[in-house]
């Protein structure tokens, strides 16, 4: 078996015994890459010579020693480019590390090449990439989901053994879904966000994209932590996020929010995710019903905040301080003007005005204040719920990848394939996304579990323990 089919666990072991080196794997990737890069486009750079050096450099003794890992294009990484997928940061590059990159650096990880992303992070299908689409590695006329569809693409693919991606309303966990793969969003304030290009800063956290979950724990531990750069980080010690406790989920008490089962949803996600909870049922868990009353405003409350949020965050780009900038512009208004209307693509002009909108005069009361009332309840119910149980079981997705182009002319429908995501941004909690089956046609079907504020511990434990019980992360996309 390759080299780049195995977990970072399983190689970590053979590191640390010398039976193997660095040089090895990212060879192995390199070639993995040439065999499949052309069909899914899940990278926007790869330098394959510094991604040599580095692992020729690797110290098998720290915790990810040797181990590479692809980063989301819109971390900034000392030196690379950091495009945001997004033609108005052109000739860009990176003069420092985000924290998340450093502390990688730190464990002894190789970096190899950024990953394609929906531009700026908006979007559920890295379709609106200004550097060309992603495919689904398991079905290429199919999207990879978004907006970290490279990272998830690239994970799922076996060209990469695992990658850091953002989650703003489901963008780790959606297209870890659809790709096969395990996708973490930590709570609010577990990983320092410094050096991450701001969408809707609220709502932004960044997290791991993994082949197993033991996996996404081993990066957690090197990622989370406070940061003095970011005061919005929790002030707490790193956890140690899998123990002995881990194989088991008897005596768990699992909440079954009756709002994530939906009218309209696909036939076969819904009896994979039920099927899940049978197990954890016969494996010793107590299956609670739950109700998450507020959970059908979420999809409104989300893009009233986070278009808000983009709004102020993206004024930034003014073709002044760095990136794109128009040639020969009149005066300071044209400059501005031309400089935005070429370098954001369609999506992101569309959120941004969106946003202007609803932070208007006469409007931040009707629409922005109310949104942030609501947040609170929803964010309430999640608490009312925990009360009541350990951690919630849910679809991460209302159905598997859809075609590529099949709703680049419908927003409201793109929007909809983050209904069960979108809650957990806004209340801060984490959640993980592992699979959990197949559907006829070979799609992945992925499964949700939510946790209380800085309950990574408990989420990672029962979806390890799930892991164990089934062979889903072990299957292979056609080659």
């Amino acid at each position: 078996m390759s080299l780049a089919h195995e977990s970072i666990a399983s190689l970590r072991r053979r590191l640390a015994s010398k039976e193997i080196h660095s040089r090895d794997i990212v060879r192995d990737l390199l070639q993995q890459i040439d065999a499949r890069e052309k069909t899914i486009h899940a990278y926007t750079h790869l330098d394959r010579e510094a991604a040599l050096a580095a692992a020729d450099k690797a110290n098998s003794s720290l915790p990810l020693g040797g181990i590479p890992i692809a980063i989301k294009d819109n971390l900034n990484v000392l030196g690379d480019p950091c495009t945001c997928a997004s033609k108005i940061l052109e000739g860009y590059k990176a003069p420092y590390d985000a924290t998340a990159i450093a502390r990688l650096r730190q464990a002894g990880a190789v970096l190899l090449g950024r990953t394609n992303m929906d531009e700026f992070a908006m979007g559920s299908s890295t379709e609106n990439s200004a550097l060309g689409i992603t495919r689904n590695p398991w079905d290429s006329s199919r999207i990879p989901g978004g907006s970290s569809g490279g990272s998830a693409a690239a994970v799922g693919g076996r060209i990469a053994l695992a990658a850091l991606g953002s989650d703003t309303g489901g963008s780790i966990r959606q297209p870890a879904a659809l790709c096969g793969c395990v996708g973490l969003k930590p709570t609010y304030g577990r990983i320092s966000r410094y050096g991450l290009v701001a969408f809707a800063s609220s709502l932004d956290q960044i997290g791991p994209l993994t082949r197993t979950v033991e996996d996404s724990a081993i990066l957690l531990s090197a990622l989370a932590g406070h940061d003095p750069h970011d005061n919005t980080t929790d002030l707490r010690k790193p956890e140690t996020f899998l123990t002995e406790k881990s194989g088991s989920v008897k005596g768990l008490r699992v909440g079954i929010p009756k709002e994530y089962f939906i009218p309209g949803m696909d036939a076969e996600t819904e009896a994979a995710v039920r099927q899940s909870a049978d197990w954890f049922k016969k494996n010793g868990a107590t299956l609670v019903d739950v109700s998450l009353p507020h959970t059908p405003s979420a999809i409104a409350v989300y893009y009233i905040l986070a278009t808000a949020e983009a709004s102020a965050n993206l004024a930034r780009f003014d073709g002044v301080r760095y990136g794109r900038r128009a040639a020969d512009p009149r005066d300071v208004l044209d400059l501005y003007h031309r400089t935005r209307s070429e370098g954001f693509g369609p999506e992101v002009k569309r959120r941004i005005i969106l946003g202007t909108f609803v932070l208007s005069a006469g409007y931040t009361d009707a629409y922005y204040r109310k949104a942030q009332k609501v947040r609170g309840m929803i964010r309430q119910d999640f608490e009312k719920a925990f009360a009541s149980c350990d951690l919630l079981l849910t679809p991460t997705s209302p159905e598997p990848a859809f075609k590529l182009g099949e709703r680049t002319q419908d927003p409201l429908k793109m929007y909809l394939a983050d209904v069960f995501t979108i809650s957990v941004n806004l209340a801060g909690n984490p959640a993980i996304s592992l699979p959990c089956g197949f559907t006829k046609s070979n799609l992945p079907i992925g499964l949700q579990l939510i946790g209380p504020r800085f309950g990574e511990e408990k989420i990672l434990q029962a979806a390890h323990a799930y892991e164990q019980g089934h062979d889903w992360h072990q299957r292979l996309p056609p080659a």
